[in-house]
């Protein structure tokens, strides 16, 4: 029975671009968010993954003081090596933009005011720090307290990355400007603009009772308690503009030095960059099959740190702006369907911390070993349910003894005996007997069984069983020894490669999401044409005077399909070569030296 395809978004969150991406960022959105669309691809439903550098807030104008150059330098060198970094791992953003262009802003305009207009914001006077030593208002990055809720003492002033609770920088214990520890604070009035969350509460607990049974219990969990919390006690606004020189512009008169907050900004770009990749098609509408189509499912993903914006206040947003762009005002904007939010990967046992150079950069690490490679271990390390660990010793022992001497031996044994013994092609057989039938339907069950695994967001699950079948591969292969059969019983070995040959190309499949580079060159090797996938490639557009970079996938090209191998006898094959690189155990130390050093500053040339 054929059924319609699917109508998927993958909305992923959006980096800083103050500075390179870590595994931490891998681990949380970017690699998750690949498999899955990858996964939806490959079932042939419709995909729209997007993303983008977040290029304003204190996070760059940090950076920016930090090197004595202007916000817009930095955020276009970590954008175009965010652009790069993310080709390498193969992460297939249909469009990966920034939040820098025109489009941007005048969507993230346009939302503030529409929501000004139906009165779902506020004018109120809010006390905030105040540095008289650089005479302003002090951005929340740039300020540093005790939490006054878990008493972790690093605790910034928009959010405590320890529990996780959104700050009011005023109430943390000992607050004082990061940049200048002895400068002393003081407390004054600003006048903000506030979403009223009050107004949305009823409609937001509504709408996590009708996700409850597919949303992670963590993330279910947090935000029932917070707005629950915040009914009890009266749901407070949240400040939608700051006292800042850079970001998008408040679009109303005297609020020159005013900006919208980042927070707000950055989660329209989940919508914005929809917009923009439909213009970029030349079907400007055809963003709206995404967000007003009942039937189609957002999944956002993010980290657990980003939770609050993703289920309280991005959805509060789209409550009140319904009807944006639509020719129907009564049409209603698809809420999140989903917010597979990840805990945290540390490393070596302890979090990450870029001001010790307690991280793993994603550039050092993929001029070292395979993106394959990078992506199999941190999969199996995803911290779905709770914080996981980048390791070294476990790298060197799943990459070696599970990448390469469990899958990769099993394809380079099989295939290299086929092409050399049976002249190049996937030999004939007679009938085939029940051993050979069942590891066969144990590689086919894996469609069902795996996909249904990675629909649900369950992605280290999903890989586990499919290793499962790897093994049990591996186990049937060395039971029936073609090598040693192929001198008395030649027809006994061409069916044991030729069935081995059938579970490695399902195999092939059922790994794709999660290891693309070989999968394609195993497609290759096994006598296929054409892309799987399609292609990866930065693409240049131009909006008004400036150049703009993005990643973009096109999958016009792609062959792959979630189906069951239909491999022939006679089907020709290519000579092949080792998928995966053995490590040397001296690659753990090597390592772990990096950790904590000093790194190198990229230099930023100020043109």
């Amino acid at each position: 029975m054929t059924t319609e395809p699917e109508t998927i978004h993958v909305s992923v969150a959006w980096p800083y671009a103050n500075g390179d991406l870590h595994v931490g960022h891998l681990a949380g959105a970017y690699l998750p968010s690949d498999i899955f669309a990858r996964y939806h691809r490959l079932k042939g439903n419709r995909v729209l993954m997007v993303s983008g550098s977040d290029t304003h807030g204190t996070p760059i104008s940090v950076e920016a003081d930090k090197r004595g150059i202007p916000a817009r330098q930095v955020f276009e060198h970590y954008h175009e090596r965010f652009l790069l970094t993310q080709q390498k791992l193969g992460i297939s953003y249909d469009l990966f933009t920034h939040t820098d262009t025109e489009n941007h802003h005048k969507i993230a305009q346009d939302i503030f005011l529409l929501l000004l207009e139906r009165g779902y914001l506020y004018k109120e006077e809010q006390e905030l720090l105040y540095s008289e030593l650089e005479d302003r208002f002090l951005p929340d990055r740039y300020v540093e307290g005790t939490c006054y809720i878990c008493g972790y003492d690093s605790a910034r002033g928009d959010q405590c990355d320890n529990c996780g609770n959104l700050m009011d920088a005023t109430k943390l214990i000992d607050p004082h400007n990061r940049s200048n520890p002895d400068d002393k604070l003081i407390v004054r009035k600003s006048e903000h603009y506030f979403l009223d969350l009050s107004q949305t509460s009823d409609a937001l607990l509504q709408y996590l009772e009708t996700h409850q049974d597919h949303w992670r219990p963590n993330v279910l969990s947090f935000t029932r308690n917070l707005i629950k919390q915040g009914v009890e006690e009266g749901l407070r606004g949240r400040a939608y503009t700051r006292d800042l020189d850079w970001g998008v512009p408040v679009p109303l008169e005297g609020w020159d030095n005013k900006r919208i907050y980042v927070w707000f900004e950055a989660v329209n770009g989940y919508f914005t960059a929809s917009v923009e990749w439909a213009k970029n098609n030349g079907q400007p509408a055809a963003w709206k099959d995404w967000w007003y189509n009942p039937d189609a499912k957002i999944y956002n993903f993010i980290g657990k740190d980003n939770i609050p914006f993703h289920t309280v206040i991005w959805p509060a947003m789209l409550i009140g702006i319904d009807g944006i762009y639509s020719e129907d005002s009564d049409r209603k904007l698809n809420l999140p369907y989903d917010v597979p939010a990840n805990e945290f990967m540390n490393i070596e046992g302890k979090q990450f911390s870029k001001s010790r150079n307690w991280a793993i950069w994603l550039p050092d690490i993929l001029e070292r070993y395979q993106a394959d490679a990078i992506r199999y271990y941190v999969a199996m390390s995803f911290p779905e349910s709770r914080d996981s660990d980048f390791d070294w010793d476990g790298f060197l022992s799943r990459v070696n003894n599970e990448l390469v001497a469990a899958w990769g031996n099993l394809v380079n044994r099989v295939l290299g005996f086929a092409y050399k013994r049976f002249d190049g092609k996937v030999p004939a057989y007679d009938e085939l007997t029940d051993a050979d039938q069942a590891i066969i339907a144990r590689a086919e069950a894996g469609f069902d069984q795996i996909g249904e695994l990675l629909a649900q967001v369950k992605l280290r699950d999903a890989l586990i069983a499919a290793m499962d079948i790897v093994r049990d591969a591996n186990a049937y292969l060395t039971e029936h020894e073609p090598w040693k059969r192929i001198k008395d019983d030649p027809a006994s070995a061409a069916r044991t490669v030729y069935t081995t040959l059938r579970v490695i190309d399902n195999l092939k499949i059922l790994l794709a999401p999660f290891l693309p580079f070989s999968a394609q060159d195993l497609h290759e090797y096994l006598g296929y044409d054409g892309q799987l996938f399609g292609e990866l490639n930065i693409e240049d557009y131009q909006e008004s005077t400036r150049d703009h970079k993005a990643l973009v996938y096109d999958g016009s090209t792609a062959t792959g399909t979630w189906t069951r191998s239909d491999l022939q006898p006679g089907q020709a094959l290519r000579e092949p070569s080792a998928l995966f690189t053995k490590l040397d155990p001296e690659i753990v130390e090597q390592e772990r030296a990096y950790l904590g050093a000093p790194r190198d500053e990229h230099e930023i040339v100020v043109e």
